[in-house]
């Protein structure tokens, strides 16, 4: 039975610990003051998990990742005199993620840190690879740091309360590493469906160990995103800006900015189109939207204020076939251009 594994991050260890009790993980820290920062509404659901435990609440929702949030809970740290050699751990979806890391970054300089990811989404993608931030407006995750935890601790327990919505959200990002990084893991879940994953918890357990590997071992590689760790932002662009605009959730707006870049990647990495119908029928099989009705105007000023824009270009991911993925710069407004082809 797999009790942890270790992966390398620029020297930082990060231990991925399974089949361990949470006690048993902050037992590894036993001579600190451990801080559990919770998910609002996580915590309603499973309040006896966390008897005994210093408790810090954090408001459910993408809303709340901003810097008041973060205000708020440095304030009550203080408050509980954590010192700069103890230990927080953040217990959540990647909302919970991303503050605790860009917390454990910045209070007292720097304290260490643990995860317990408790959605699909978070055990497979937002929790991994230590790049942590806070909205601003309208505009994600434009302030962060890059900070690794201790530990990421995988109690796939707490996936039994966990809303069909959201299961159905993670499986973006999954279906997303299938489609820049591993064309087997591609046809993998298309020789599944979502209830096969909901129903065997063995079958569920490879597939989020096989999608940390690929996380990893992209991050190991590039942990400051120069090179191939900017891959992992395939269908982020526009999905970020549809996100942002419609209020969907995260998985629903990456998913139809995969189809996007898909079908920009058929224009200017001669991706077939063939490949384009595999990955909207993959989507649509795990529930995922491909489409959405958006003002071109509007989304296209907040591509403009895209993290990865420099001058009149965009760096974008895209699909020369599935599982192999390029980094391409494309103008604004060649982008127009062929967004406008792909919608009249």
């Amino acid at each position: 039975m797999i009790i942890n594994k270790t992966y390398n991050i620029e020297g930082k260890k990060v231990d991925c610990l399974f089949n361990m009790e949470l006690s048993a993980a902050l037992n590894l820290h036993a001579n600190k003051k451990n801080i559990l920062l919770v998910d609002e509404q996580l915590y309603k659901l499973h309040q006896v998990k966390f008897e005994g435990y210093n408790i810090i609440v954090v408001p459910s929702g993408e809303k709340n990742k901003t810097q008041s949030c973060v205000d708020d809970i440095i304030n009550q740290l203080l408050q509980l005199q954590l010192n700069k050699d103890d230990f927080i751990v953040g217990i959540g979806g990647g909302v919970v993620t991303d503050i605790t890391g860009y917390v454990a970054s910045i209070y007292k300089r720097g304290i260490r840190f643990g995860l317990v990811p408790t959605t699909v989404l978070s055990m497979v993608d937002a929790a991994i690879g230590g790049k942590n931030g806070i909205n601003v407006g309208l505009h994600k995750n434009m302030v962060g740091t890059v900070y690794q935890p201790d530990f990421i601790l995988y109690d796939i327990s707490f996936l039994d309360t966990l809303a069909d919505s959201e299961w159905i959200n993670g499986f973006a990002e999954i279906i997303k590493h299938a489609c820049i990084l591993d064309a087997s893991l591609f046809s993998f879940l298309q020789q599944h469906e979502l209830t096969s994953f909901r129903k065997d918890k063995d079958l569920l357990m490879k597939l989020i160990m096989q999608n940390i590997d690929i996380k990893f071992e992209v991050v190991q590689s590039d942990v400051n995103e120069i090179g191939n760790r900017k891959l992992l932002n395939f269908g982020h662009t526009f999905g970020h800006a549809i996100e942002n605009l419609k209020g969907i959730s995260h998985g629903a707006a990456v998913s139809i900015g995969m189809v996007i870049a898909a079908k920009i990647s058929e224009l200017y990495a001669n991706l077939p189109s063939s490949s384009i119908f595999q990955i909207i029928d993959l989507l649509k099989k795990y529930g995922l939207p491909v489409t959405i009705e958006t003002d071109d105007v509007t989304l296209f000023e907040q591509l403009i204020s895209d993290k990865k824009r420099t001058g009149d270009e965009i760096q974008f991911v895209l699909l020369r076939e599935i599982g192999d993925a390029i980094i391409k710069n494309i103008s604004i407004s060649a982008l127009k251009s062929s967004y406008k082809e792909m919608t009249t």
